[in-house]
């Protein structure tokens, strides 16, 4: 599992409630990385939240949410790897996160 912080919390979709939905600036703890298609986009799964079926079709929320300390951008490293279902590229990803010293 790996710290992250929210960096936004913008356009929520009205299919998920306000108490179901992240606040910039809190800490959230990601314990599955997974990539969304069609989007193409890496998609996370919160201890803090469940997007349960009323949320559909969200289940996850983007990884793009998120800002990260160095420490905890080589612990998800490690979970994105372990991660069965996935086929993208480490490489793309860290060139597209942002890191944040906290």
């Amino acid at each position: 599992m790996c710290t992250a912080i929210c960096i936004s919390d913008k356009n929520r979709p009205k299919e998920i409630p306000q108490n179901k939905w992240l606040k910039e600036g809190q800490e959230y703890e990601i314990i599955f990385t997974t990539l969304c298609k069609p989007q193409n986009e890496v998609g996370v799964h919160l201890a803090e939240i469940d997007l349960d079926e009323s949320c559909a079709p969200y289940e996850f929320f983007l990884l793009n949410r998120f800002a990260f300390t160095e420490e905890n951008l080589k612990l998800l490293q490690e979970l994105i790897k372990n991660c069965n279902d996935t086929d993208f590229s480490i490489t793309e990803l860290l060139e597209q996160t942002v890191l944040q010293e906290v």
